[in-house]
């Protein structure tokens, strides 16, 4: 049943973005330097996350999901934090970089990948 909200809300949300004709770009931690105005960064979470998502904010750290570069951002959120949320997974939010680096997110923008989608099935013996 929550799978299903879930669904539907991201269904609704591809629309509305479709429709609105703009598009936020989206960039790694090692792109989001050469970037100004709103994007969508994607990273994997490294470390330990810190605070409260739902007061001051969460922090937590992101750097490219290839691991191409060692690249590192500091990502304050605030808002729902989705179940899958969890250091060394893939996520995607959205918002601005400050002069002092840190990235902040919009509120409750943060989209989490299933890695179990991504990797290839085993194949039978």
């Amino acid at each position: 049943m929550i799978a299903l909200s879930v669904a539907a809300v991201l269904a609704v949300f591809l629309l509305y973005t479709s429709l609105a004709g703009g598009s936020t770009p989206s960039v790694s931690p090692s792109e989001l330097a050469s970037k100004t105005g709103e994007v969508s960064l994607a990273g994997r979470v490294v470390g330990t996350p810190t605070g409260d998502p739902h007061g001051a904010g969460l922090r937590f750290v992101l750097e490219d999901i290839a691991g191409e570069s060692k690249q590192r951002v500091t990502v304050l959120y605030t808002g729902s934090v989705p179940d899958l949320f969890r250091t060394g997974r893939d996520l995607v939010v959205t918002g601005t970089q400050r002069a002092d680096g840190a990235f902040v997110s919009k509120p409750g923008t943060m989209i989490t990948k299933c890695p179990s989608k991504y990797e290839a099935a085993e194949q039978p013996t």
